[in-house]
């Protein structure tokens, strides 16, 4: 079944190899991913960026491992905003963190294995619930494929906000002692985590929208006014492709609420 298309057009998210390449360091301040070295992922990341996720992911495994990056990012950012089916976004996700474990073991110095590994697991738990994903010790592969991102790639932004998100999730679904004690989560590891990704990558809207979600989950309503101008900040953002447009709808559509 053909996936959902991108809802919104505009050819500003459509770029050639040569735009691509100037723009590159901007779109990809996020995962700290290097500029493809073939012309086919060329193409493969000019359809990411414009929303043709579905035509990304396939340019993306027909270059084999080597497209891994983009096949996954595309996948994973597609079933996270546009596909409706949960049991087809789930198998979406674990389809991407079986990819990732494979690259994770031919290719152990390529941080884009484990951070989308810890993405996609991350959402598929969010998806089944985070308390029956901790029972089946998912939490603790997410946690260590974000550590192993961060060693790689120290400047990688995006694995800064997921890994606050780790201790944030766990802190507000089973309580700060059992979470601290079990899980290594802790508060201000949290919240220092998400103030480095915004450092990283200040013109980031997600970085702002799970900023506020962390701010909400580890310090309850008291900053529910941070939260909101987190929130404001996220919906004020340039989207410069894409994925970009899809978070910036996202904080709006938390503002509307």
């Amino acid at each position: 079944m053909a996936w959902t298309n991108f809802p919104y057009s505009d050819d500003a998210y459509r770029y050639t190899a040569a735009s691509l390449k100037k723009a590159w360091a901007r779109l990809h301040a996020g995962d700290a991913e290097p500029f493809p070295k073939s012309a086919a992922l060329v193409e493969a990341w000019i359809a990411f960026h414009a929303g043709d996720f579905e035509q990304a992911a396939k340019l993306g495994l027909a270059e084999g491992m080597a497209g891994y990056s983009v096949a996954n990012k595309a996948t994973c950012i597609y079933a996270n905003y546009l596909e409706k089916s949960e049991k087809k976004k789930l198998t979406l996700f674990q389809e991407v963190a079986e990819r990732c474990e494979e690259q994770q073991a031919k290719d152990p110095k390529n941080a884009a294995a484990f951070y989308w590994h810890a993405y996609a697991l991350g959402r598929y738990a969010q998806g089944i619930s985070i308390v029956k994903a901790l029972s089946q010790g998912i939490g603790n592969k997410v946690k260590a494929s974000l550590d192993t991102t961060l060693k790689l790639a120290p400047k990688h932004a995006d694995a800064h906000i997921a890994l606050g998100a780790y201790h944030a999730e766990i802190i507000d679904k089973v309580g700060a002692m059992i979470g601290g004690l079990t899980y290594g989560a802790k508060k201000d590891e949290g919240l220092k985590l998400y103030k480095a990704a915004l450092k990283l990558n200040p013109a980031s809207a997600i970085a702002h929208v799970e900023y506020a979600n962390g701010l909400v989950m580890l310090e309850g309503k008291k900053k529910m006014d941070e939260a909101v101008k987190l929130y404001e900040e996220a919906a004020a953002c340039e989207p410069a492709d894409a994925m970009e447009r899809l978070d910036v709808e996202l904080a709006r559509a938390e503002l509307d609420d």
